[in-house]
């Protein structure tokens, strides 16, 4: 217990729940908090309800929305030959901020992990298929993060894709392996999208 105060100890154990934040980081978070004048920390509370409230994910591709349908999918401007495959929603927000590419997403909620039990059901593939013979779609960029897992979703993906008679390529690694798409600058981000190639 930090300081003898349950409260703080409860909200550090709810903070060090969240993706990279260990107990030291939660802790100092919590004391920021604890610092910080109660007007700002409701502004910041009453923000995560209405994100919890008002923000899902896009029926169409599964980015992140506040409508049924993201601006992305709805957006006339777009090619609409061609579709992105992400592992995550952060990884479209990433692509968006290069301004390099135009056409339009698939996001998978994740990727293939046997050793976590993740299969090709667990993931949203099916419905990519179906997008792709129902859009017409002339080539599937896939843009998964340069981990093992994301390679092995990669080549499962370009193979159903391949058997629908459809060009696949990837993003060129620019991006180290073992990196994450979410934390990649717009320069790097960029250079992949162009210098994507087929996936034989």
């Amino acid at each position: 217990m930090v300081g003898g105060s349950e409260r703080i100890e409860r909200l550090i154990q709810e903070l060090a729940k969240m993706p990279t934040i260990g107990r030291r980081t939660a802790q100092r978070i919590a004391l920021y908090l604890l610092k910080t004048p109660e007007e700002e920390v409701r502004s910041l509370v009453d923000a995560i309800v209405e994100m919890k409230d008002k923000v899902g994910y896009c029926s169409e591709c599964g980015a992140i929305s506040e409508s049924e349908t993201c601006s992305v999918c709805t957006d006339p401007r777009r090619h609409r030959s061609v579709i992105c495959v992400v592992e995550e929603p952060g990884n479209v927000m990433g692509i968006e901020r290069t301004g390099e590419y135009r056409g339009l997403y698939h996001v998978l909620h994740g990727r293939l992990s046997p050793l976590d039990g993740i299969g090709p059901e667990d993931l949203s593939i099916d419905r990519l298929a179906r997008r792709i013979e129902d859009l017409g779609i002339d080539e599937v960029i896939i843009a998964t993060n340069p981990t093992v897992e994301g390679e092995t979703t990669c080549n499962y993906i370009a193979g159903v894709v391949k058997s629908l008679g459809v060009r696949v390529t990837a993003i060129a690694r620019g991006v180290p392996m073992g990196s994450d798409l979410d934390f990649a600058d717009e320069l790097t981000l960029a250079r992949a999208i162009q210098g994507r190639g087929d996936i034989k």
